[in-house]
């Protein structure tokens, strides 16, 4: 007698994204995805607004520490990106098993991930922050911010695989609730951490750190638990638990080159922050307010490209090419409009936009120029964003990283270094050769998703 319980945990899918209308189905999954996404870019910004009260060396000490700690993301977005392309595919194929079985490796993958980030975060930090050029205060407080988030990559880890999991199933809406649950707890707890506010101690910075740290653990314990008790599309089963190599190994394939690009990115903003570093406190400081900023504007098109990510793997594995291809297509359709009315608002409110981050007049001028010259870019951003998403989740992640490396390297930094420097044009140079660079990669990802060999990728 079979007495495994998962056929009757494993038919809860409620829509079936492979028929039906595709709109709808975009939206199905988009809409819980860009209200979290908005809201965690929100508190990226109220985040910052907090730290800005602090002065400009909190700032640049949480805007150095940042670019370095997007680091995490390197292996966290290979490990995402590779299950939602099998777990997509397997719902897609109706092999629903197979489906849990890449949510339960890639948790056992995830978990190892946050083990050595802590490590490494913690015996590394003043080295690193060093060699990106922090000196006095600003680099006493970024040590500890720095040493506190790597930490929290214990909790992160886990919580955005196991989120992502889920929305390669086709099931956006219970991570989304979860994370409105632990953003909104975030943003309650910055404040008291920060500035010391009734029994809380005032730990400035770090106060910041702490606060994500608690909050992204909470996330992780109840999507633990969502998946040991099978409420959703996916469950995982302690009593049948045990490591799958092969498995992991197809997972890592797929998200390898992902990793390659989160790096190559990483390594490109480590090396725009070094540059801007030679501006001053100020210049980094409104670089930093900058990133959070273009964060916010990109939020809306990360949650179509996983929109896209999850149909284009889930029709591929039902064998509707065709309609993977529109359910693309439609997807930035959406997002080019949003960015459409997003670049107007940039260039008609950016200075009071960025005085909510910090008053002093120096800052908010970079800041505004720095913006304006990224909202002219916005169209060929969301081609990007949007097209790399949707073949990932087809299991191409080859292509966007090839694309990525030459924009990031054979264009964007040595336009930035010519421009800046060798024409002597400043920080005016850095942010026009980050413009010509995000237009030349649109365009080269829309011509790599229009010859459609993604269609034919096999990943199981």
């Amino acid at each position: 007698m079979n007495k495994d319980p998962l056929p009757e945990r494993e038919v809860i899918i409620k829509r079936d994204l492979t028929k039906g209308n595709i709109i709808r189905n975009i939206w199905h999954l988009a809409f819980p995805l860009i209200i979290g996404n908005v809201l965690l870019g929100t508190f990226e910004m109220v985040d910052m607004a907090f730290v800005g009260r602090l002065g400009p060396s909190a700032v640049a000490a949480v805007s150095l520490s940042g670019a370095i700690t997007g680091i995490i993301w390197i292996v966290i977005m290979g490990i995402s990106t590779g299950t939602v392309a099998m777990v997509a595919r397997f719902i897609g194929a109706k092999e629903f098993k197979k489906a849990n079985n890449v949510a339960t490796q890639s948790l056992l993958i995830s978990l190892s991930g946050g083990v050595i980030t802590a490590i490494a975060g913690f015996l590394f930090a003043q080295s690193i922050l060093k060699a990106m050029g922090a000196r006095g205060e600003v680099l006493d407080l970024g040590i500890s911010y720095f040493r506190i988030i790597c930490f929290g990559a214990l909790a992160v880890f886990p919580s955005v695989t196991l989120a992502f999991a889920l929305r390669g199933a086709g099931d956006a809406l219970t991570p989304t609730k979860v994370l409105i649950f632990s953003t909104g707890l975030n943003i309650i707890l910055d404040p008291l951490f920060i500035f010391g506010i009734g029994c809380f101690p005032q730990m400035g910075v770090a106060g910041s750190a702490i606060a994500t740290v608690i909050a992204r653990s909470v996330e992780m314990f109840i999507l633990l638990i969502i998946f040991l008790k099978g409420k959703s599309h996916l469950h995982i089963d302690l009593k049948t638990l045990k490591i799958e190599p092969g498995l992991i190994w197809k997972i890592m394939k797929i998200g390898i080159f992902v990793s390659i690009t989160e790096l190559m990115w990483n390594i490109s903003s480590l090396v725009l922050m070094r540059i801007v570093a030679f501006y001053g406190t100020f210049a980094i400081a409104a670089y930093g307010i900058g990133i959070r900023l273009m964060l916010a504007v990109q939020m809306p098109g990360f949650a179509l490209a996983q929109s896209a990510a999850t149909l284009v793997g889930q029709n591929l594995g039902a064998n509707k090419p065709e309609r993977a291809e529109k359910s693309a297509w439609l997807s930035l359709g959406f997002y080019e409009i949003m960015m459409i009315v997003l670049t107007g608002i940039i260039f008609l409110f950016t200075p009071r936009v960025v005085a909510v981050f910090n008053t002093n007049p120096e800052v908010i001028k970079i800041g505004v120029s720095y913006l304006k010259f990224m909202a002219a870019t916005f169209v060929f951003m969301a081609l990007s964003i949007t097209l790399a998403g949707a073949m990932q989740g087809a299991g191409d992640s080859f292509s966007p990283m090839v694309i990525d490396g030459i924009t990031l390297f054979a264009v964007r930094i040595p336009l930035v270094i010519i421009l800046a420097n060798t024409l002597e044009l400043g920080i005016i140079g850095i942010w026009t050769g980050i413009a010509i660079s995000n237009i030349i990669e649109g365009l080269c990802m829309s011509f790599r998703f229009s010859q459609g060999k993604w269609k034919y990728k096999i990943i199981s």
